[in-house]
């Protein structure tokens, strides 16, 4: 029998990702916890104007061990996104991605161990874990390469949540999206960069390295995928690294003209040399095996590159999101 899912911690809600994903819950019927990073300024991220009945918001921060214990009181399901993702941030200030994204994952196994009402965590890891790719499909048994500090502590944290399964039989599954895509992503990422130059009125846009390939998700099916494993049935994930991706690749360039073409522009690009990684640094080829989630939960994604893209963009074009949006600025 699937595990039904009455109360549900997310951390990491007020971001791209995490706030959507309680938009789900929430529309399952499911009351949601969600933690924002504490600020002075009392601001929710992307959850800001989410009046739903069954939403709590708590603010705070997964780096504290105590904050952690207090929040996972009384819910049944913990779904861990909270973390340091910018990879170029990474490279000035690794000190902050280890506390965050390895101190703050073992303060949420800890807890979780410690709370008995909780059946389930899901832990957020990334397919950056794997860097560029030795053989495609990327299956989870693919060598795991660190090459950057963001890549280096989500290997860590992942490998923190695995020993806790070990060792305590903690009910942990780690969730590995490939590049998740969609409406509230950061302009740090490709495709909201090229939006929102396009809709700013740019004739040319910065961009870095436009050779890579990436395995793109739109974020509802990505969520789809966490809420499948959330609910699949006890005994058949516990312990298990499950890949979300759709099996596709397509390189930069084309994800660029793609958009382009949509928007119906006619823009030219430039290699901006602040946007370009170390060279050992570059992930150059990202294309995930969705096996693992079909065989445990029938999920599959539902939405194709040019549909999530379109949809995108609408949700970019309207003023009041694009205004959100610096778009003259390289966000790290």
């Amino acid at each position: 029998m699937p595990r039904t899912i009455s109360h549900a911690l997310v951390t990491g809600a007020d971001g791209f990702i995490g706030s959507h994903l309680v938009d789900l819950l929430l529309s399952q019927g499911i009351k949601v916890r969600a933690l924002s990073q504490y600020n002075s300024f009392n601001y929710w991220g992307w959850l800001e104007g989410n009046n739903h009945p069954d939403l709590e918001v708590v603010s705070g921060d997964v780096r504290d061990a105590a904050f952690c214990r207090h929040i996972t009181r009384d819910v049944d399901t913990v779904f861990h996104l909270a973390a340091l993702i910018a990879i170029p941030y990474s490279y000035v200030a690794p000190e902050s991605y280890v506390d965050t994204n390895i101190t703050g994952t073992l303060n949420i196994c800890q807890a979780v161990r410690d709370t008995p009402s909780v059946g389930r965590l899901l832990v957020t890891s990334t397919s950056e874990v794997y860097g560029t790719a030795q053989y495609v499909p990327i299956d989870e048994l693919h060598p795991r390469q660190p090459q950057s500090p963001y890549s280096a502590t989500k290997i860590g944290a992942d490998a923190i949540a695995k020993s806790f399964f070990n060792a305590f039989g903690l009910p942990v599954v780690i969730v590995r999206p490939f590049n998740t895509y969609g409406p509230r992503q950061s302009a740090r990422a490709i495709i909201p960069t090229v939006i929102t130059q396009i809709a700013n009125g740019a004739d040319e846009i910065k961009v870095g390295d436009l050779s890579p390939t990436r395995d793109f998700n739109f974020v509802e099916d990505t969520c789809r995928g966490f809420l499948a494993l959330a609910t699949a049935d006890p005994g058949t994930v516990e312990g298990e690294e499950v890949n979300i991706a759709t099996g596709t690749e397509v390189t930069m360039k084309e994800t660029l003209e793609t958009i382009a073409d949509i928007m119906g522009s006619k823009v030219s690009y430039v290699v901006d040399p602040e946007r370009l990684r170390p060279s050992k640094s570059e992930v150059f080829r990202l294309c995930g095996d969705n096996t693992k989630i079909k065989a445990l939960t029938g999920w599959e994604p539902r939405v194709s590159l040019r549909e999530g893209l379109e949809r995108t963009i609408r949700w970019f074009s309207d003023p009041a999101n694009l205004a959100r949006y610096k778009a003259n600025i390289y966000n790290r």
